[in-house]
């Protein structure tokens, strides 16, 4: 999903990889419900002694104690929050124009973190200095590349402390919980804990009602899109975690003709027609056109799945802690069980 949209050109490809259907309950449910970290934002308690992680790079990371002064990518902060991990500093989008959190920060409570960037290609090198971190954590959505990192300021940054850098793309999305789990666990978090485990069971509860909905209501075929004022991107489902799971679990996506980086197509808005799809997962991050900013797009309206009401949003950047996708996951299965085949 490489575009960060509200960005850079270059970058808007990555970030388009999203899609959303009107999941409207259950994404609010997913991104606000009840607290999943603890409430005094005390840390969990961790092993004494030294401290590593081999993270996706396959590069360790190591220091003398656990770390402490955590600075995190804000989705994979959220994620580390759920489990009971609080960092000190994050960057990526975390405040919208309106001073609220960003749907990606989760339950994070943005007063007490330091922000040191909060759009793509900003990242204050002072102020994560001046946290004294011990280590940096991000996603990566191509190999090597750390996500929300500038690359003019990246030799700088990487400098101050061990980082770490988990996959986005190109794995299932078990795998990508996994390893945010596995690095929570590092960090002092107890996986056994009944919150984590009942979680867990509730993905797997919602996992197996997806497959059942894919398999009662076949051949609804699902568009993964996000919008821009000029372009609207139809991204590849195989790139994406979550995307991918679902594609396994037996959803039907449309199959884009993808640019270099393999992650989406960008269409005219002339041209939005060009895939037919029965269910559109729309892309809810800020800085995406929602649905209802584009009734001015005449050809957006003629759509078959917009006519039929059958559109859910989709949080694109999904926060890997069970807690959070379980309900995204259940979501999906309810729009497909009541998707009706309208292309």
């Amino acid at each position: 999903m490489p575009l960060a949209r509200a960005s850079l050109p270059t970058r808007r490809g990555l970030l388009a990889m999203g899609g959303a259907l009107g999941i409207g309950a259950a994404l609010t449910a997913c991104g606000g419900g009840s607290k999943s970290g603890s409430a005094s934002g005390d840390q969990p308690a961790a092993a004494s002694g030294p401290w590593s992680f081999k993270d996706d790079r396959g590069r360790t990371a190591e220091t003398k104690s656990t770390p402490k002064n955590i600075v995190a990518y804000t989705g994979t902060a959220a994620a580390l929050f759920d489990y009971g991990i609080q960092v000190k500093g994050v960057f990526g989008p975390t405040k919208t124009k309106d001073g609220k959190a960003d749907v990606q920060a989760g339950d994070l409570d943005i007063s007490k973190v330091e922000i040191i960037g909060n759009t793509y290609g900003e990242f204050s090198v002072e102020k994560y200095a001046a946290l004294q971190p011990d280590v940096l954590i991000t996603d990566m959505w191509q190999q090597d590349v750390l996500w929300y990192v500038p690359d003019n300021s990246k030799d700088k940054i990487l400098k101050l402390a061990p980082s770490v850098a988990l996959w986005a793309s190109d794995q299932s999305m078990p795998a990508a919980l996994q390893r945010r789990a596995d690095l929570a666990k590092s960090l002092g978090a107890d996986l056994s804990s009944a919150k984590v485990t009942d979680a867990k069971a509730a993905f797997e509860k919602a996992s197996a009602r997806l497959r059942a909905a894919a398999k009662a209501n076949p051949g609804i075929k699902v568009l993964l899109g996000s919008a821009s004022p000029d372009l609207f991107y139809v991204s590849e489902a195989k790139r994406s975690c979550d995307t991918r799971y679902f594609q396994e679990l037996g959803v039907q996506f449309v199959t884009p003709k993808v640019d270099a980086q393999g992650f989406f197509e960008s269409l005219s808005w002339e041209n939005v027609a060009k895939y037919p799809a029965d269910l559109i997962l729309m892309d809810n991050r800020t800085g995406t056109l929602q649905p209802g900013d584009l009734g001015a797009k005449p050809t957006w309206g003629r759509l078959p799945a917009v006519k039929a009401h059958q559109i859910v949003p989709r949080l694109t950047e999904p926060i890997y802690s069970y807690g959070r996708v379980a309900p995204i996951v259940d979501a999906l299965a309810q729009a497909i069980e009541n998707a009706k085949k309208v292309a």
